[in-house]
């Protein structure tokens, strides 16, 4: 199975070109705002994209996803498109689970404090999931901040190590693009966009 991997798009979407595949999976911050005419606008685009299955959850910029209920966001989505909020979704035997969730920042949306509140928010995770998508990368591993910090949950790399999926798909952190393969595990950060806000990545194209 082809996959494509992308994340924090921003509401740049329409400038992007992308690679063949089967399956494509978006790590969330799909607008920049947040408002629903974003979302409208990157569901257009997401829906008519020529693969057979298209997967994405939200970021912590992508405030109407948080503030809606989750019945009127599946009312709004094209045939072919699966948005995962603490949600599995199977795709010809490959278990796919995503989540939107970040450690707190500022007030932005799907924050949780880091320690009891993200261990219990990752302890959702099945332990039979092949890709894993998440909008925050793991502690240590495509994490790094322009300040040489990382940003990324100790507890959700526990989790990951524990359950050891074929691949973690990320975002957030514009500035750690990348592929490395840790454990066992491909860890992908696939933000399109860097810290400038520049679209000067390219999406990522693995296999599972």
């Amino acid at each position: 199975m082809k996959i494509v991997a992308l994340s924090d798009t921003h509401s740049r979407h329409r400038l992007l070109k992308l690679p063949k595949g089967d399956v494509l999976l978006h790590a969330g911050d799909v607008s920049y705002h947040g408002d629903k005419r974003e979302i409208e606008d990157f569901l257009q685009w997401f829906g008519q994209l020529p693969f057979a299955f298209k997967i994405f959850i939200a970021g912590n910029h992508d405030f109407f996803f948080e503030r809606e209920k989750l019945s009127a966001i599946k009312k709004m989505l094209p045939p072919t498109v699966h948005y995962l909020m603490d949600e599995e979704v199977s795709i010809n035997g490959i278990k796919i689970w995503g989540s939107p969730y970040t450690p707190k920042f500022y007030r932005w949306a799907f924050n949780k404090q880091r320690g009891e509140p993200l261990a219990e928010q990752w302890k959702k995770i099945p332990a039979d999931v092949d890709i894993l998508l998440t909008h925050g990368p793991v502690y240590g591993i495509l994490d790094l901040t322009p300040n040489e910090q990382h940003a990324g949950d100790k507890d959700l790399l526990r989790e990951v190590l524990c359950i050891k999926p074929k691949a973690h798909v990320c975002g957030h952190i514009h500035e750690s693009y990348g592929m490395v393969k840790r454990h066992g595990i491909k860890f992908i950060n696939a933000c399109i966009l860097n810290e400038a806000y520049e679209l000067v990545h390219k999406p990522i194209l693995f296999e599972v």
